[in-house]
């Protein structure tokens, strides 16, 4: 008699069973379909085994010559802001507004920085007042300029006037004296008047003089003070970008405190270090092609501006300076650039097309046609070039005129494949 349990325990043993069975076919039949795809990849043609006499690859040939190069000179560099500026303070005083941060663009003069004007107006209205005192002594309005007359002054016309008084009285005691009228002592005291008088009027005129240069000095003194309420006010002297802030509102400042640091970049300079053989071929105002990491594939317009007349001895280059445009502000300071100068130098040199040099593990080379075979070629690339006929290698050495180089339409060649000329569709082969 068989109980429940033992029923579940019998099915659960076919249950494992079947699906072993299940497992044990699939198996077989992944075998199967793996040998069927080797046997047909053994049958099919491989297209490893292209290049041999019964597959010859397809290759366009080159036939090498020598071409005349107008050379461009090739210079790497920074870009640097065409001012760098650092503000600093002219006056001493409590910082009370902050108006530009980092980053901010500013225009010519606009404020950035306000100290507290309060003791510098005291200043001004004190000096002002001098000036006001001196006029008043001079007889002179607060417009006018000063006299060129000075017997023109009152205090100089009243000591002419006392002279006159003086003169006159001393002219009629001599008489007097000389009439036994007056005695001895009377003539000397007129005597001392006249000369009291001409004294007096001697000092009025000196007086002018010394109120003349006072009020070219207190003058001089209101408008020192005048600019230094205005140096309260920290402003761009030129047009930029604020590079770093180093005070906060609250701050004392003293005079030549260094507060911002501020960047022109509506121009660059930018600084090439061009190798020592191209110094003959570099000139002032030459046009230079730039391009930078930032903005690939486009290319930036400048002039060379200034060329530096030594050479440095540890990298063998000079330096030569181009301004370019930057309105935009899309240029950085501090950019690395890589620049392209033109020059007249003309070299007769080889170059082959992109496509026919191959590059592995830091070796170039090239294949060369022999017959229906090609053969490896090791060559040394001057550098690479684009123009009308696309990118191509300028090649140093490795080739000569008249070599001819194969370039495979498709497929890959190695040294010794058998190769055959063909047309890729709708383009002539290359000779």
């Amino acid at each position: 008699m068989v109980d429940g349990a033992g029923i579940i325990v019998c099915l659960d043993q076919g249950q494992r069973l079947s699906n072993q069975v299940v497992q044990k076919r699939a198996i077989l039949l992944g075998v199967l379909a793996l040998a069927a795809l080797l046997y047909s990849c053994a049958k099919s043609p491989s297209a490893n085994v292209r290049g041999d006499a019964a597959h010859p690859t397809p290759v366009r040939f080159y036939t090498v010559a020598e071409e005349t190069a107008k050379r461009r000179v090739q210079a790497v560099g920074s870009l640097f802001a065409l001012e760098e500026s650092i503000l600093s303070s002219q006056v001493e005083g409590r910082v009370s507004q902050v108006l530009a941060d980092v980053g901010d663009t500013v225009k010519e003069e606009q404020a950035l920085i306000m100290l507290d004007p309060q003791e510098l107006q005291f200043e001004v209205d004190r000096q002002r007042g001098l000036v006001h005192q001196v006029r008043a002594q001079l007889g002179v309005g607060p417009n006018d300029p000063p006299p060129t007359d000075p017997k023109k002054i009152a205090s100089v016309q009243r000591a002419e006037a006392d002279l006159f008084d003086a003169d006159h009285k001393y002219g009629r005691a001599q008489q007097m004296f000389k009439d036994h009228l007056i005695s001895q002592q009377q003539l000397d005291e007129a005597a001392s008047r006249y000369q009291s008088a001409q004294a007096s009027y001697n000092v009025a005129l000196q007086e002018v003089d010394r109120l003349k240069a006072l009020l070219v000095s207190s003058q001089a003194s209101e408008q020192l003070a005048e600019k230094k309420l205005r140096d309260a006010t920290i402003r761009a002297p030129f047009p930029g970008a604020i590079k770093t802030r180093n005070v906060h509102p609250g701050e004392y400042l003293r005079v030549q405190s260094p507060v911002m640091v501020l960047v022109r970049m509506d121009r660059l300079r930018a600084r090439l270090a061009v190798p020592e053989r191209w110094a003959g071929w570099v000139r002032d105002g030459a046009p230079v092609d730039l391009q930078v990491e930032a903005f690939p594939g486009e290319t930036f317009h400048g002039k060379v501006s200034r060329i530096n007349p030594s050479v440095s001895q540890d990298s063998r280059t000079f330096e030569a300076e181009a301004l370019l445009v930057n309105l935009d502000g899309r240029l950085k300071p501090g950019f690395f650039v890589q620049a392209s100068i033109p020059s007249a130098k003309e070299e007769k040199t080889i170059f082959l097309p992109e496509r026919a040099v191959n590059y592995r593990y830091g070796v170039y080379k090239v294949f060369l046609v022999s017959g229906n075979r090609v053969s490896e070629r090791q060559i040394r690339p001057a550098g690479q070039t684009e123009d009308e006929r696309g990118r191509r290698f300028e090649v140093a050495e490795g080739l000569k005129p008249g070599d001819r180089v194969a370039v495979a339409i498709s497929g890959d060649l190695h040294d010794g494949a058998t190769v055959e000329e063909k047309s890729e569709a709708g383009t002539p082969a290359l000779k």
